[in-house]
């Protein structure tokens, strides 16, 4: 489950989604998790889905893979589910049962917040997935280009943005190896309580720590000794230049938030 995760990591491409300009893409994303909570009706999320999945075909990803990402959260949307369709109340009672209540109303907002998660952890993946670390590092800090007269450090701020992004995946495999390797030393994680399963995490996150500052430092002494200086004066192999994709893109996206906003009731 934990190879599942999705978020950091790059498949290179040549279709038209990869071939997008980071910064379009960026806010794509960011206008799409926005929409993701104006839209109020299962008739708008039909149409995100769809945009969802012309997305994934046209990027020419595996519709397998991108559900395989989906996998971590299922107990965080189980939860989610829980605590709408309990804890909320209405006017429309369907089921009673001493204290316990379903109302209409819960159903549908857990509905909506599954909906909304699933279609948000899709969305980020398909981001990262079709855009390399360096575009995701040159869009972020050129977004952040207006911000620099009012002191904020675009540069390292995208690149701090960008490494945490980066090794997100390469944190998930160290952890897979160390579970595997705390398993075959007779280490179990499954059997037991809660309180025993935290318990049994220390074994992993002790490791996993340490392992994560090594890195971490060895990535700074790396950059030093190729007197690595971000900011003024760097230049970049790859200049970011608007194409008639990203017209067409953006297009597309604005007929999806026009149909989705018309669609509210």
């Amino acid at each position: 489950m934990i190879k599942d995760i999705t978020i950091g990591q790059y498949i290179p491409g040549e279709s038209f989604i990869h071939k997008l300009d980071p910064r379009f893409k960026i806010l794509i994303s960011i206008l799409f998790i926005v929409d993701l909570f104006l839209v109020n009706n299962f008739e708008g999320y039909l149409y995100i889905f769809i945009f969802i999945l012309a997305t994934i075909l046209i990027s020419k990803l595996s519709v397998k893979y991108i559900y395989n990402g989906l996998k971590p959260i299922l107990v965080l949307l189980l939860i989610t589910a829980v605590l709408n369709i309990f804890m909320t109340s209405g006017k429309e009672l369907i089921f009673q049962w001493g204290i316990i209540s379903i109302y209409k109303e819960g159903l549908v907002i857990a509905a909506f917040m599954i909906i909304r998660l699933v279609f948000l952890i899709m969305g980020t993946s398909i981001l990262t997935l079709t855009t390399s670390p360096i575009e995701l590092t040159d869009g972020i800090e050129r977004l952040l280009n207006p911000f620099k007269r009012i002191g904020v450090p675009a540069h390292e701020l995208a690149m701090m943005m960008t490494i945490a992004l980066r090794f997100i995946p390469t944190l998930m495999d160290e952890t897979d190896k160390i579970m595997k390797a705390q398993m075959a030393r007779g280490a179990d994680f499954e059997s037991g309580n809660l309180i025993s399963r935290a318990k049994s995490l220390v074994p992993i996150l002790v490791p996993l720590f340490i392992s994560s500052f090594r890195r971490a430092d060895e990535l700074a002494m790396a950059m030093e000794s190729r007197c690595y200086k971000g900011g003024e004066g760097r230049t970049r192999m790859k200049q970011l230049k608007v194409t008639n994709k990203d017209y067409i893109a953006s297009i597309a996206f604005t007929l999806l938030i026009v149909i989705t906003i018309v669609s509210r009731t």
